[in-house]
This record gives structure tokens, sequence and C-alpha cells, in this order.
């Protein structure tokens, strides 16, 4: 196994049990299917187009292994990063205290119809990814990069953020929540605040950026924004 996928790979484990905690502690419960259903559906999905990737786009990992706050170069994108990744984990935590505490109450079928937008959503970052090789965690421009409009991004800027969006507004209810809808419309709002300035970043240094803007107007939703 090359040191890339192992790091990938490990990368992965410490990230499901980071998610576990997350999911399990603030809940209080072991006996708690949605918890249960979701961690594995969450961290199948990521293996599975991790090996994916690992097999036809490694360069595409490596970029990927670049993340957090700490690994962005640009300030603005550091504090974007930083509100990020505490809004997604408080997405995780008050969706478990929601369902442990049971201030909401989210039904078995609707639960399943989100656990399966949770799918839809990785799926939709798989056929983003797929399509650009160049679609690292951070805001950058690698040597040689040059502008993708096929595929998903024949349709919008921004597919893998449509994706990610789909992903988490699934989280609350299929964890068995409302109430974690809340941080998921704060995370929304960093994201669109995010793109915006990843959007001025690569028009000001990647050639042809602006005339696919031009060719292609929707950032995320065609006709909407």
């Amino acid at each position: 196994m090359s040191d890339l996928a192992k790091g990938a790979l490990a990368g992965l484990a410490k990230f499901q049990v980071a998610l576990a905690v997350m999911i399990f502690l603030p809940a209080w419960s072991l006996t708690y299917w949605q918890g249960w259903l979701y961690w594995v559906l969450f961290g199948a999905s990521l293996f599975v187009i991790t090996l994916y990737f690992l097999r036809y786009q490694p360069s595409l990992v490596a970029r990927r292994m670049r993340a957090g706050p700490g690994a962005e170069k640009e300030p603005r994108q550091k504090l974007i990063q930083s509100f990020a990744v505490l809004l997604m984990a408080a997405i995780f935590v008050l969706s478990a205290l929601d369902h442990g505490r049971g201030w909401s109450s989210v039904s078995t079928p609707v639960a399943l119809i989100a656990d399966a937008f949770v799918l839809l959503g990785f799926s939709g970052m798989f056929l983003a990814f797929r399509d650009n090789a160049f679609a690292a965690a951070i805001v950058q421009v690698d040597a040689g990069q040059k502008v993708i409009d096929t595929g998903t991004y024949a349709l919008a800027r921004h597919p893998m953020y449509v994706g990610a969006i789909i992903l988490f507004a699934a989280t609350p209810p299929a964890l068995g929540s409302w109430w974690g809808l809340i941080p998921v419309a704060l995370l929304i709002g960093v994201i669109a605040w995010r793109l915006s300035d990843e959007e001025a970043y690569l028009a000001r240094n990647l050639p042809g950026y602006d005339a696919y803007r031009r060719k292609v107007p929707a950032r995320l939703v065609p006709g909407v924004w």
C-alpha cells in the first residue's frame, strides 16, 4: 500500500472515531439506531469514494488531504474554514443532543428518506470530484490547472458545494433531529461566503475563470443563484 493510501485511510479512520464521539456521546446512548445507520453510511461512502480516487485520481486525494483552517493560505479563508468546521461539528452534536433528550421527533420513514439524501449528497460530491481533479480542499491554484467547464461544472460553478449542502441538510433528520437544522442554515451561509471569496481569488489567479463565470452563470442552482 502506498504512503498516500495509508495516510488517506488513516485519516478516514480517525474521522470516523471523531464522528462516533460527536454522535453517541451527546446522545448518551449506544442503542441509537439513527446514529449507527448514519455513521455506517457516512463512513462507507467516504471509504468507497477514497478507494475510487486512490485508484483513478490519486492526485485528487493528495490535494484533498490538505484541509482545514491551518492549511488555507488566504487569511479570510482561514476564518471562513474555522466557522465551517465549528458549524459542521455543531450539526452532529446538536442533532445527537436533540435526539437523546427528545426535544423534537422525527419519524422512521423521514429519517430513512434523509439517509437516502445523505447518499445523494455524497453522490453529487463524487461526480464533482470525478469531473475536476483540481478540486482541492483549500483555495489554491496549482501549476497547470485549467478551468473545468464540462460535466457537473457545465450546470453550476460549484457542484461539490451542492452535494455538501444536500448532505448536511439531510444530516439532522437522519439523526432524528429538527433542531440540528439551525447550524445547517448557518453553514449554508458560510458556504456562500466561502465560494464568493473563492471566486474572487480564482478570477485573479486562474486564467479563463471570468469567461467561465459568464458561460455558466449559476453558482449553485441554475436559475436561482
